[in-house]
């Protein structure tokens, strides 16, 4: 079931429909989007009065027609505002932040608006279209602007009056969880119930305010089950592999992960980070990508799969009659992987061995007796990886991330490397940056774990520029034929 962090104090059981709704309308992301859908309704409005003072002979449109401009302006900005990454939580920018975010995006906004309207519009419209633009823009950004202000002075008051409850859980040690406490009683706005601590010292808990549990054995299996929509990890001289174990056991139950500022530097690197305004924690698992960067990866991704296939088809049709006839077998291999999420699909490949119904799941070496003739050509050419694109086009993969591997390894990796499971967080790639940069394919855990080294320095630096140089690096290393055979 999915946890919501907006639940009302005195909620007993299951909720009925009307505590529901009132959850769902008390996130920050909702409270935003009514707070813009009604400062951009005004602003129009607003907007037509000026409007009859700024060109000569203007009638205004009935009133109907207004609200149907109106509407349609606040859902199409409402589309600008979410691709700038302007739904989030109140506490991610500061006041002036946001306002500078929001001016930016209107502005783009309200120009991509006019340049269209001005390519329509005859004469009569165009008089003064840079005052009429300048002064749309403004009406838009004060109105949207003054709409924000007031949704996140009401949204800090839920909080402290405790209507808004976000249940945590602390994970550290005594001293370090103590002090979090403090900080945390001292910023009612943050809206926090702690349900306790988990501690590696319980013993020396001294408080009597937060009920203080031993670490246990199962970590993994208690947060699983545990109420709690946020875990707030404090402590000192921490090790290293433990901290990434309790972020990846968090963000695997739904959690929210936030640490205190002096463990940054053992998760950089490893998890993308953001300070959150206005608390003295720092976000582990934020969005790693702004909404708009992720729509034109996902174009990215579709555009190059389909042109890739459609140009190079006669040549990948060859390939398939020379993999079918080179030995007896399907021209295809279909293999079982993990994607994002933990969901496992069908990964597809030209075949490159030759068949062996009972070999169990291994990684190739070098000079792999397994591999045919021609399947030797095309792993050390990348060729055999071009089926992948249809993976890619049915949104199971990217043309950019972290390798898929079989769900076998990912068990086995993942019980001696507990933060391996993080690589599920984004959709695996046909290429990445380890594929560019590394060349051993040994199997071990320390293989392993430089690898996830590459993975995770993607995932923290996830970018279109950055998947646009994987892409030409890849272009190289297939002209270069350094793939494994």
């Amino acid at each position: 079931m999915t946890r919501s962090p907006y639940q009302r104090g005195d909620r007993r059981g299951r909720p009925s429909a009307w505590i529901r709704l009132t959850t769902a309308v008390l996130r920050p992301q909702v409270m935003q989007l009514i707070a813009d859908a009604c400062a951009v309704i005004v602003a129009v409005f607003a907007y037509q009065v000026a409007r009859e003072h700024i060109i000569v002979g203007w009638t205004r449109f009935p009133i109907t027609e207004e609200f149907v401009i109106a509407l349609f302006a606040s859902g199409y900005f409402a589309v600008v505002y979410w691709f700038a990454g302007l739904y989030k939580d109140f506490f991610i920018r500061s006041p002036l932040e946001e306002l500078w975010l929001v001016a930016k995006s209107t502005f783009l906004g309200s120009a991509l608006f006019f340049l269209a309207l001005t390519m329509s519009s005859g004469d009569y419209f165009r008089q003064n279209p840079r005052l009429v633009f300048v002064v749309f823009w403004l009406l838009v950004t004060i109105c949207v602007g003054i709409g924000r202000t007031l949704s996140r002075v009401l949204q800090r008051s839920l909080r402290e009056h405790r209507i808004i409850q976000i249940r945590a859980l602390l994970y550290g040690t005594a001293n370090e969880c103590s002090s979090l406490l403090d900080e945390i009683n001292a910023r009612p706005s943050l809206g926090y119930s702690v349900q306790g601590a988990l501690l590696s010292d319980a013993a020396h808990w001294q408080r009597t305010d937060v009920v203080a549990i031993p670490e246990p054995e199962n970590l993994a299996g208690y947060v699983q089950h545990a109420e709690a929509d946020e875990i707030l990890i404090a402590m000192r001289r921490a090790d290293h592999d433990r901290l990434l174990m309790v972020a990846a056991v968090g963000s695997d139950a739904g959690m929210r992960v936030k640490i205190v500022p002096d463990l940054y530097d053992m998760f950089s690197g490893q998890v993308r980070t953001l300070q959150i305004y206005g608390s003295g924690l720092i976000d582990v698992h934020p969005q790693l990508l702004e909404p708009w960067q992720d729509f034109v990866k996902r174009v990215i991704d579709v555009v190059v799969s389909l042109t890739v296939l459609v140009i190079g088809l006669p040549i990948w049709i060859a390939t398939g009659v020379l993999v079918k006839l080179s030995s007896r077998g399907p021209m295809f291999y279909a293999q079982d992987r993990v994607g994002r999420n933990g969901k496992v699909f069908k990964m597809f490949k030209f075949r490159s061995m030759y068949v062996d119904e009972h070999r169990k799941p291994s990684w190739t070496t070098v000079n792999d007796p397994r591999v045919t003739p021609i399947g030797r050509f095309i792993r050390k050419s990348h060729i055999d990886e071009i089926p992948q694109l249809f993976n890619v086009l049915r949104g199971e993969m990217s043309l950019v991330g972290p390798r898929p591997e079989v769900p076998y390894f990912v068990e086995k990796f993942s019980a001696v490397i507990p933060y391996y499971r993080r690589r599920l967080k984004v959709r695996p790639g046909v290429t990445g940056w380890w594929q560019v940069k590394y060349k051993a394919y040994s199997e071990s855990v320390e293989e392993i774990e430089n690898r996830l080294r590459y993975d995770f320095f993607y995932i923290e630096n996830m970018s279109v520029r950055l998947d646009i140089e994987i892409l030409f690096r890849t272009i190289i290393v297939m002209l270069r034929g350094h793939g494994q055979a």
